[in-house]
């Protein structure tokens, strides 16, 4: 039953987060706010309460907060009629002693959302993005709480990668333990990255059971800390915790809890190897062997070539793909609420800068439009979501919420970015624009939002025809 919700839970859930910011900041500034729609088209249910009309519409892609404007003409073809096109006396909801579209008074201009300051107006602007940000920051902070935080329990090197391997990490290898960093001691993997992280400009001490290591951080072309942690993973076991559907791991008979101990003939001693060997070899078959219930088990994959963006350089590269993922080697330890909130800010902020990201790439065409998801991909994401549990289905309101923060805050005109900035440029115009050229704005916003779904959209089947056919015809 949870699966089959999800998809509304994730999608009412984020759309009502943002609608609901907009809607209080329109209260809290006196703005007349007749509709509150959760969705697009016919209504499934409707209440008046007060002077605001809540809507459950039928496509719960978007919802609108309808305000009192002299712009609803310009809006009119985006959310549906404007609000002078009210009801008449003997309307079922007729109101004589009501403001428009209830009743026969009329709004008053100081209600307007034009009548206001600019910092009003930008204030129920940023309220929709705002309320996501805080929805999504609210549900890490809880599953912080609630699960505490992953621990990796090693410090045990297990790839330096990268032109930092080669230069000031050359000392670093594979396999080295780490039991101090600036002569402090460290029990665990979180515990060298805080104390890197922390690291001043200048020298970073690492003590390992073959010495100690000093390596220049922080000053003139030296690298920065982050770099170094980019650089350095520690030591993953080639256990499988996840085959995917329709991959060429599950076809070929992976299994989730088999050990990886020789790909090609070659002993696998850690994870990193077993990307080293499996990424170069594209359409090519790969002789596998798997402890499984203390037998070993023969397998031959054959890795499928795939578009990635290289960590390192940022540049676009082929690599090959079996369809399977690491088992979590974290554990889970008990986090105070200061930390949980601490972790809740770190992981929006995370989630966020890389949302900015791929939305840059995109622009520089470095990412193709092809990866590009839609309400499809939502969807099926949400119920694979609602299959793992409640927490999965939160963590994905929380990705999907600041999703529709950053991408609202694009300079799009239907979106909450361009609205932004046509209120700042008839601010500093020093008059608004002409009902014609409004509606002509909206219109091109429209239109490219429009594109957008297009384009997502078709990506979206295109991917669910290729999982049929694969899963159909191998």
């Amino acid at each position: 039953m949870l699966a089959v919700l999800s998809p509304l839970i994730v999608f009412g859930l984020v759309i009502f987060i943002h609608e609901l910011g907009h809607f209080i900041a329109a209260k809290l500034t006196g703005v007349y706010a007749p509709r509150f729609s959760v969705g697009f088209g016919p209504a499934l249910f409707r209440k008046r309460h007060g002077e605001t009309e809540y809507v459950l519409a039928m496509l719960p892609l978007g919802g609108y907060v309808r305000m009192a404007s002299r712009h609803d003409a310009e809006t009119a073809f985006i959310e549906g009629g404007e609000e002078t096109d009210g009801l008449k006396p003997g309307d079922a909801g007729y109101d004589a002693e009501a403001m428009m579209p209830f009743g026969p008074k009329p709004v008053p201009e100081s209600r307007w959302f034009e009548s206001k300051s600019l910092a009003a107006r930008l204030f129920i602007m940023i309220a929709g993005v705002t309320m996501n940000f805080i929805l999504a920051f609210l549900i890490y902070t809880g599953l912080h709480l609630a699960f505490g935080r992953p621990v990796v329990a090693t410090r045990v090197v297990g790839e330096v990668r990268g032109p930092l391997a080669a230069s000031s990490l050359v000392q670093l290898r594979a396999g080295d333990t780490i039991t101090a960093v600036n002569g402090q001691p460290v029990a665990t993997w979180n515990d060298i990255v805080e104390r890197i992280e922390s690291a001043p400009p200048g020298t970073l001490t690492l003590r390992t059971q073959r010495g100690e290591l000093g390596i220049p951080v922080g000053t003139g072309s030296d690298p920065k800390p982050d770099a170094i942690l980019e650089a350095v993973d520690f030591f993953r076991a080639p256990v499988i915790g996840q085959v995917l559907p329709g991959s060429a791991a599950l076809k070929a008979g992976l299994a989730v809890g088999d050990t990886v101990v020789s790909i090609g003939h070659q002993p696998i001693h850690s994870w990193q190897e077993l990307v080293g060997h499996v990424g170069p070899a594209a359409g090519q078959d790969l002789a596998f062997e798997v402890r499984r219930g203390g037998r070993v088990v023969p397998l031959t994959l054959r890795p499928v070539a795939t578009q990635e963006v290289d960590p390192q350089t940022k540049a676009t590269r082929t690599v090959g793909k079996i369809g399977a993922g690491i088992a979590d080697a974290s554990i889970r330890e008990p986090v105070s609420i200061g930390d949980a909130v601490k972790g809740g800010a770190q992981k929006t902020w995370q989630v966020a800068t890389g949302i900015v990201d791929v939305v840059k790439r995109l622009a520089t065409r470095s990412v193709s439009v092809r990866e590009l998801g839609g309400p499809i991909a939502i969807t099926r994401a949400s119920v694979e979501a609602g299959q793992a549990g409640l927490a999965s289905i939160l963590l994905l309101v929380a990705a999907l919420s600041i999703n529709v923060a950053v991408l609202n805050l694009l300079p799009i005109p239907i979106l909450d970015g361009g609205q932004i900035l046509i209120n700042i440029a008839e601010a500093l115009k020093g008059s608004p624009f002409s009902a014609r050229s409004r509606e002509y704005i909206l219109r091109v916003g429209l239109g490219a939002i429009l594109l957008i779904f297009a384009m997502s959209t078709f990506n979206d089947v295109v991917k669910l025809f290729r999982d049929v056919g694969g899963r159909l015809f191998g």
